[in-house]
């Protein structure tokens, strides 16, 4: 444990049974009652970290002009620059920029009787002047997919589920997706919401973050705890498609960001590892099924089996702007029917 959360070593499903059994003893320790862990033994190098984080630095140094030539609402996919302020958490802002990136795709402009969640699936917005931006995010959108794969593989053995029973939802054209966030301070009127508290969509998140601090997790009396960074290490949580896929044994957990204080600086990079949007959840079968408590219910926020339902209710609550802008028919319709 360190700050309250366990730390897992992936490095161990490539050890002996004894060493494997023991990571997926922690593995099922903290997917069921915490939903959030520290990541070590990814195989991540930091020479590839630093690469990362020099490029989100160089992105955020642009002359602001340059980052709003990408912004956010020009793209009916939903991809590109933020503005400080411009996306919503529980319907009031986050004080923070950001850049939008996801797998590279030709757009999928939904027909008549498609879903409206297939306009998630489109191409990125890059800044002309940092050609570098484009292959550092890409490449590590690739890396941390293999480390998900891995990981979702060895979590669902960890409650006695067939280590591969997602591999197909997963399979050809899942929907990944990378943040460059910046927080730059606190808001004017002094505001704390850097972002504010929710659960990730899909099946896992990793968080890469700088040393500055602010991510807190909800326990369960509804206090926060902070979760310092761990050097070399991921943040990890669980969405609500694992926690639907489990009726609710494994937990998505309640998560926010606190404003650094004054005018300091705060830069994290959440990769989201995310099945096909038309991929429906079956629930997966495991030995404590009988066990599930059953999913949260919460009638502001319905859960859906198919992935692309729940990932399009939340972009169009999240970037108002851009829904109306870009998917006026969809907000009319609600994000329930998109």
């Amino acid at each position: 444990m360190i700050n309250e959360l366990p730390v897992i070593d992936l490095s161990a499903a490539s050890g002996g049974p004894d060493a494997r059994a023991r990571l997926h003893d922690a593995l099922h320790t903290a997917a069921r009652d915490v939903g959030f862990f520290h990541l070590t033994g990814h195989g991540i190098t930091p020479a590839e970290t630093d690469a990362l984080m020099s490029a989100l630095r160089a992105f955020f140094a642009l002359p602001e002009a340059e980052r709003l030539a990408i912004s956010n609402l020009n793209s009916p996919h939903f991809r590109g620059y933020t503005r400080i302020g411009d996306e919503r958490t529980g319907g009031s802002r986050d004080w923070r920029d950001q850049l939008d990136i996801g797998a590279e795709r030709t757009p999928h402009i939904p027909a008549g009787d498609e879903p409206g969640y297939w306009w998630l699936e489109g191409p990125n917005q890059w800044p002309a002047s940092l050609p570098e931006l484009r292959t550092t995010a890409l490449h590590w959108i690739d890396r941390l997919s293999s480390v998900a794969r891995q990981l979702l593989h060895e979590l669902l053995a960890s409650i006695g589920a067939p280590a591969d029973f997602y591999d197909e939802a997963f399979a050809e054209r899942p929907h990944l997706h990378l943040k460059m966030v910046r927080y730059p301070g606190s808001a004017p009127d002094g505001a704390g919401q850097g972002v504010g508290a929710h659960k990730d969509y899909g099946f896992l998140t990793l968080l890469l973050q700088d040393q500055v601090g602010g991510l807190q997790v909800e326990n369960p009396d509804g206090t926060f705890i902070d979760v310092p960074p761990l050097p070399g290490a991921f943040v990890v949580n669980l969405g609500e498609l694992l926690e639907v896929a489990t009726n609710g044994y494994l937990k998505a957990t309640n998560h926010r960001v606190v404003s650094p204080p004054g005018q300091r600086e705060r830069f994290s990079v959440p990769f989201f590892y995310n099945p096909r949007l038309d991929a429906r959840i079956a629930p997966v079968p495991f030995p404590y099924a009988d066990r599930a408590p059953g999913v949260t219910q919460d009638a502001a926020n319905p859960l859906f089996a198919e992935y692309g339902r729940n990932e399009i209710k939340g972009w169009l609550r999240a970037h108002p702007e851009v829904a109306r802008r870009h998917h006026a028919d969809l907000v009319e319709a609600g994000a329930a029917v998109a």
